[in-house]
């Protein structure tokens, strides 16, 4: 190798220059979750402790995850106020937000919430993943699916939470909400 070939070495990666604004953001975001560790707190403090299972109480999950909020929020707010996050990749997505795969994917979580002691946990279940793939496979920039691809969803769907559904209600032993007596589905 040549030594005259040889570039001039580099001169190490210069951290971007935040904007107060982004900054202002950045604190925004950590100070919404401390907020939301908050609230989780207070409503884990308003689950019964009884323990249960090996000792083991119900509001501990909501403990554990209102505890793991508040150190990443507190991590978060010294980042932001230490020269804002660091090594923050460019964005991925699209410049503007594709609302019509949103409201897909939104009209079928809110048909579950609304219909699933209506119609069941497994048809609701179906459903809210038909909607959702729909509106998945829109924001990819892929056609919606036509009829024959809705019918596959809702297929799809079913084979899926039936499943869930027998593993919940008839092994586990949860109450779900089923549309027959007999518990099947």
């Amino acid at each position: 190798m040549n030594p005259m070939d040889r570039s001039p070495p580099s001169s190490p990666p210069t951290q971007p220059a935040h904007s107060s604004h982004s900054v202002v953001l950045q604190v925004l975001l950590s100070l919404g979750v401390l907020g939301v560790a908050a609230l989780l707190a207070y409503g884990a403090t308003q689950i019964p402790s009884e323990a249960g299972y090996a000792g083991i109480g119900p509001n501990f999950l909501p403990w554990v995850v209102a505890a793991a909020l508040l150190v990443c929020g507190g991590l978060l707010l010294r980042q932001a106020l230490t020269g804002g996050f660091q090594d923050l990749d460019e964005a991925s997505g699209a410049p503007r937000a594709d609302w019509h795969a949103w409201a897909w994917v939104s009209a079928g979580v809110l048909a579950n919430a609304s219909l699933i002691e209506h119609i069941g946990f497994v048809l609701s279940c179906a459903l809210c993943f038909t909607l959702a793939v729909r509106g998945l496979r829109i924001a990819e920039g892929k056609p919606g699916g036509g009829w024959m691809g809705l019918l596959r969803d809702a297929a799809i769907g079913l084979l899926l939470a039936a499943p869930v559904y027998w593993l919940f209600a008839q092994l586990l032993a949860v109450n779900l909400p089923s549309l027959t007596a007999t518990g099947w589905i």
